[in-house]
């Protein structure tokens, strides 16, 4: 601004574009500062039109400073359709939605930009329901269709992003036609977009209504490739991949996003040969991976534990993209699950201070799931001098590892900082591990006091955990309890069958044994290989 301001300086002779042009130039720039220096400017001028009181009073509603703007406005000589646009949009920046309907509803003239403004400033402060109400209201009274239709556009993708896709539907069905006459017949074009019709079927979408997103997709004129890559994604979102493979072959021009959407939906669905099956046909139909398909590419080594492809993408991500937080996460991940713990430890030393939650969940749980249970509550208690908010992911691998290491007490003690300190709701994860950990040290009495007291019904993994810690301690009442359990929960399963009869079988108690054969014949279920025991004649 020094330097326009030594030109203007200069300037032999001025004219209104001159001034305009100054004040203009200070109300830009950020700072109260400047605005007074416009208003300096402005009180100068030997003469000011339209323009000239637009720009000052723009630059004070975008300082929220609407009382004098509310003076300049109430003072211009003549006002235009800008002059209350400026009006409206500065009451809305500033939260004041019902000033802004109220000078809307005054305006002697209104075109399409006015209600469009209007109508993505209500959005902005969240009033959507109040958008549709004038946006429907005014709709059809203006030209400038390409405004309307944008407002329209804005306000679906606001119902959209909140799930409330019946309202979006509404106006999307309320896009204004334009009609007109070709001879003696009355021809009605709809000005719905290409944009329009993304986004109604990305609201079905988001909210997995595959069957209206199909219903729509059919409907429209021109389906462009977002469209189509919304119909890959939708399908595998809700596990159809075979709808999801249909639609991605039959894309016309296929891109980048068409082919990370595919690939991702198949890692999401375990599909992990399918994904690497597209991945190699997408280089070679030379498109190039990106940080997405890369980063989908070794969740899938993680799910199948394939080290050698995960190190075979690494050697990728090294070569052609610079890692972010998400690669190196799922680089960690990989790593930890294919039980290459130092190559893991090594990625998260080198994040230094770039890591988020993700990334101290990844490498705690890494750590947990293969045994190194001291080195997981060592890297807790690191993540939490680094002030890092823990998730509930995090305390399950915390709590597991208390419970590998036989640290009752303080398994308990996280179990309450989770809850008090945290406010994290334990979930039947921890809970299972709270019982583990209280039941392998025989505390058996404890452990069934625990499951008694939880919020919701036990699962496998709860009575799995208190029939273990009962076959270790040899706690016959109690295993019988939790086997009948877990024959509810897993009918089909043999595990709580095969021991029950042997706790009762190394108790010699062989009356209690058959039944538990007896019983497993009756319900036909069929015992793993390895379990002869359950076969002995011994006592029958």
């Amino acid at each position: 601004m020094a330097k326009a301001r030594n030109l203007f300086d200069e300037m032999p002779q001025r004219d209104v574009v001159s001034w305009n042009l100054i004040i203009s130039g200070y109300v830009s720039c950020r700072g109260s500062g400047f605005l007074e220096e416009a208003r300096y400017f402005f009180d100068k001028m030997p003469e000011r039109d339209c323009v000239s009181w637009n720009t000052i009073i723009s630059g004070y509603a975008k300082n929220g400073r609407m009382q004098e703007a509310l003076r300049l406005f109430s003072s211009m000589p003549e006002r235009n359709v800008v002059s209350w646009n400026a009006m409206i949009s500065g009451f809305l920046q500033n939260g004041e939605v019902a000033r802004a309907i109220e000078f809307f509803e005054r305006m002697p003239e209104r075109d399409s930009a006015s209600l469009s403004a209007l109508v993505s400033g209500l959005i902005q402060n969240g009033e959507l329901d109040e958008a549709a109400r004038l946006l429907v209201k005014y709709g059809n009274r203006y030209d400038g269709r390409e405004d309307l239709v944008h407002a329209y556009n804005t306000l679906i993708a606001g119902y959209g992003q909140k799930g409330k896709v019946e309202e979006a539907r509404k106006l999307f069905d309320q896009i204004p036609e334009t009609s007109f006459l070709l001879g003696n017949f009355l021809y009605q074009m709809v000005e719905r977009d290409t944009f329009s019709w993304n986004t109604i079927i990305s609201g079905y979408v988001q909210v997995s209504d595959m069957e209206e997103a199909s219903n729509l997709f059919g409907k429209m004129p021109n389906p462009d490739t977002l469209s189509w890559n919304a119909m890959v994604s939708g399908y595998a979102q809700i596990g159809n991949l075979e709808l999801a493979l249909d639609f991605f072959e039959r894309i016309p021009r296929k891109n980048l996003v068409s082919w990370n959407s595919m690939i991702a939906g198949c890692e999401k669905n375990e599909d992990y040969k399918g994904a690497i099956k597209l991945f190699i046909q997408m280089q070679v139909e030379g498109e190039k991976p990106d940080k997405h398909t890369l980063s989908s590419v070794l969740s899938v080594s993680s799910g199948i534990v394939d080290l050698h492809l995960g190190m075979q993408i690494h050697q990728l991500v090294a070569k052609t993209v610079i890692p972010d937080l998400p690669i190196n996460n799922a680089l960690i991940t990989m790593y930890s699950r294919c039980g290459a713990i130092v190559e893991a430890r090594t990625i998260f030393e080198e994040m230094k201070l770039f890591k988020n939650v993700v990334t101290w969940n990844a490498m705690i749980g890494g750590y947990t799931s293969h045994g190194f249970a001291a080195e997981a509550l060592e890297l807790f208690k690191l993540m939490k001098s680094f002030k890092v908010w823990p998730t509930y992911i995090t305390f399950i691998s915390v709590l597991s590892a208390c419970a590998h290491t036989g640290l009752v007490e303080e398994g308990r003690e996280y179990f309450k900082s989770m809850v008090n300190e945290y406010g994290i709701e334990p979930r039947i994860e921890h809970f299972a591990s709270l019982v583990d950990i209280v039941g392998r040290h025989g505390r058996l009495e404890n452990a069934m006091d625990l499951i008694n007291s939880m919020p919701f019904e036990p699962d496998k993994a709860v009575w799995g955990a208190l029939l273990g810690a009962c076959r270790v301690h040899n706690n016959l009442e109690l295993a019988r309890v939790a086997a009948e359990a877990l024959m509810k929960v897993e009918p089909e399963s043999s595990t709580p069958y095969v021991l029950l009869y042997n706790m009762y079988a190394d108790a010699g108690r062989w009356d209690d044994a058959n039944e538990v054969r007896m019983l497993m014949k009756t319900k036909n279920i069929k015992k793993p290989a390895g379990y002869s025991r359950v076969d002995s004649s011994q006592g029958g």
